[in-house]
């Protein structure tokens, strides 16, 4: 357990806040909404103080001297840098993270951020725009998928497929894999059936609409993806973009150079008029895209792709639907309430993407100490990813040394991927453990008690230096 103040109860705030007090952390909210604190109090087992972030006295009340960790939240970048200027100069500084959503910070972060005396005491920075923006991306580059993770620095992916009747596998069992693809190793790290999770053999039998979690090196995906489903990731050429905010506007800097074609809506004539100026190389419509009657004018049926990014779920969630009805073949909606993620099946959206999540996701692995690298929640928050480097030799570690099958991981907890040197090792249950390799590991149904088992089994003993 550690203890945390968190600056901003904002939608980020809340679903950190959230997410640390789960885990049984000390957990103590601050915000300037004395509503929206009461009523997370009563929900959560948090502490809530009222007051300016910003304010000496409301830092003293939140007792940020005897912390391990501060987190900035709040949708100001000022207020976040000053509040962890402000805890840095206490007797014991914590750890200090800020919410950055400036492009041009985290461009310059190296410079501007760190301990040393002409810097921004920052030492990390988190942008649940930027976290958002690289996952459309990986969704657009392959169609297909449901959710694409890149682990291990980007050598290992674990994609989520959604299996039709156009795969080669669908209808035949896991095992057949090998028979289709010799020469691709590759592991299915989980199937959901309606929801519920099914721990996968090499008899299972994939069925048309099961969720596929596969692993593997990225040189594989696009060959896997082909097993599963009849989408191809050479058919996305053209891409709209509801929205012309920061999501939108990285979105289409990073699309338009390369082989996409790319239009954005924005319903706000001046934001319209910056991102023509910003954007040279992408079509710019003024107008709202609820509007059925402009998505039928700017062709919405030719389109592969559509992203509904603005900063309001309602309108993401009614154009993605409207697109959808009008013939845009892949619609994604980026949606801040949690609640909304439930309504998946009954939207026809293809895709929510969850920027608190990503951003619960990059907290994590500041919380969870000790031998753990990164996490990443899958499923909206139901499944986690975990990166562990394993410490130590056999005379202080628990895992070193010892096969997967020796580790008796709790049921539904596999190690799915390990990465020795810039060898990517797909698991198999002889696989014998070393130091220094970064293993990965699914949790098919989150569970307190089985993320804290495997924390403990890849601790290094107190005897490791």
């Amino acid at each position: 357990m550690i203890k945390v103040v968190i600056f901003g109860a904002g939608t980020v705030g809340m679903s950190v806040a959230r997410a640390l007090a789960e885990e049984e952390n000390d957990v103590t909210l601050v915000d300037r909404n004395s509503t929206r604190l009461r009523g997370l109090g009563q929900k959560l087992d948090i502490r809530t103080v009222f007051g300016d972030a910003c304010d000496p006295l409301v830092l003293d009340d939140a007792d940020i001297g005897d912390v391990d960790l501060v987190l900035a939240v709040t949708d100001e970048d000022h207020t976040n840098m000053l509040v962890c200027q402000l805890a840095s100069m206490i007797g014991n500084p914590p750890q200090l993270i800020a919410r950055l959503r400036n492009q041009e910070f985290q461009n310059r972060s190296d410079d501007l951020f760190g301990r040393s005396e002409n810097q921004i005491p920052v030492d990390n920075i988190i942008s649940p725009e930027r976290l958002v923006t690289d996952s459309i991306i990986r969704l657009i580059h392959h169609p297909a998928a449901i959710q694409i993770v890149e682990l291990a620095e980007g050598k290992i992916q674990l994609m989520g497929i959604k299996a039709d009747e156009g795969g080669k596998l669908v209808g035949h069992k896991i095992r057949e894999i090998r028979d289709h693809l010799p020469y691709v190793d590759t592991r299915v790290a989980a199937v959901y059936r309606k929801d519920e999770p099914i721990i996968p053999k090499a008899a299972t039998v994939i069925q048309p609409g099961d969720e596929v979690f596969f692993i593997a090196a990225p040189k594989h995906i696009a060959q896997i993806i082909t097993e599963l489903s009849s989408v191809r990731s050479s058919f996305v050429k053209r891409v709209m973009i509801a929205g012309g905010g920061n999501i939108g506007m990285r979105l289409s800097s990073e699309l338009a150079p390369s082989r996409f074609r790319v239009k954005l809506l924005e319903i706000d004539e001046n934001q319209a008029n910056l991102a023509a100026r910003s954007l040279p190389r992408t079509t710019i419509i003024i107008g709202s895209a609820t509007d059925p009657a402009l998505l039928v004018d700017e062709s919405i049926e030719s389109y592969e792709v559509f992203c509904a990014v603005t900063d309001n779920d309602e309108v993401n969630l009614i154009s993605a639907m409207i697109a959808k009805k009008l013939g845009a073949r892949r619609t994604m909606a980026v949606i801040s309430n949690p609640e909304y993620a439930e309504l998946l099946d009954e939207t026809g959206i293809d895709i929510l993407i969850s920027p608190h999540l990503s951003t619960i996701s990059e907290v994590l692995r500041f919380v969870r100490r000790g031998a753990t690298q990164a996490v990443h929640s899958l499923r909206r928050g139901v499944a986690e990813a975990l990166e562990i480097i394993v410490h130590g030799t056999k005379n202080t570690s628990n895992v070193v040394g010892r096969t997967i099958r020796e580790l008796n991981l709790p049921h539904g907890t596999s190690l799915e991927a390990i990465l020795r040197g810039d060898d990517v090792l797909i698991a198999h249950s002889n696989l014998v453990i070393e130091p220094n390799d970064r293993v990965i590991v699914f949790v098919m149904h989150k569970d307190r008690k089985q993320v804290a088992f495997v924390h403990k089994l890849f601790e290094p003993s107190v005897f490791f230096v």
